[in-house]
């Protein structure tokens, strides 16, 4: 009996444990939507981005890191993006024209943009 109750709390201390810990584990990687102060916006999935100026293009993927050349269509077309994903809520972000340019050029501090909240459109009739 008592064998049987250890057994029950080792199960049930374990699945506390994977519940409490996952969460972070999906937010410790640089995929999602990024937010900068002047309202530019930028998201991750992998390799793919959708720049700032909303263009989709593919970059070098990793779990904390992401670069990429920014689009003939993007404001700075050519130059490097590099970005170092710092907690789960922000990463650090530097552009250049090549990477020693960029590891010279000023840190823009980008966060997590925050949850999206929907929106009742207005109804043109009363019904």
């Amino acid at each position: 009996m008592a064998r049987q109750a250890l057994g029950v709390v080792l199960g049930l201390s374990l699945a506390a444990a994977t519940l409490l810990l996952a969460p972070a584990a999906r937010a410790d990687a640089i995929d999602g939507n990024w937010c900068y102060t002047d309202g530019r916006r930028m998201a991750i999935n992998g390799p793919e981005i959708v720049t700032p100026a909303g263009t989709h293009t593919i970059g070098n993927y990793s779990r904390h890191y992401f670069f990429y050349k920014i689009p003939a269509s993007d404001p700075k077309a050519g130059q490097s993006v590099y970005m170092a994903l710092q907690n789960e809520n922000t990463v650090n972000i530097t552009t250049g024209a090549d990477a020693t340019a960029a590891a010279q050029a000023p840190v823009e501090v980008w966060h997590r943009c925050p949850p999206a909240t929907s929106s009742l459109e207005s109804r043109a009739s009363g019904g």
